[in-house]
């Protein structure tokens, strides 16, 4: 007999602030757009996905669809799921390497 195994839910394991923050921290610092909706999704999912689309303005599926991973959602769509999770975006300079200030002055 074979190994049963379940597919792995990380929000399950998102059960405080500190985790929902350092969650959606390492998900914005990789900068992938559909992985940042699709970590959205997860917090979404962990903190209660039919409040937060009422919270949100949006419909249930308007929400699951906008974050998915798959789909392209607008960027306002995304600051008022942020905004129902109580989630604040800031803005932070990184440095230039030598090799992107280069690229973009040439």
């Amino acid at each position: 007999m074979g190994l049963i195994t379940k597919p792995f839910d990380a929000s399950k394991y998102l059960d405080s602030d500190e985790a929902i923050e350092e969650f959606l921290a390492a998900a914005f610092e990789e900068g992938d757009p559909a992985l940042i909706a699709q970590c959205v999704g997860v917090v979404a999912r962990a903190r209660n996905m039919s409040q937060l689309a009422r919270d949100a303005g949006m419909s249930r599926s308007a929400l699951y669809k906008a974050l998915s991973g798959d789909g392209n959602p607008e960027f306002a769509s995304i600051m008022k799921i942020l905004d129902a999770l109580g989630v604040k975006l800031s803005a932070k300079l990184v440095a230039k390497t030598e090799d992107a200030a280069d690229h973009a002055a040439a």
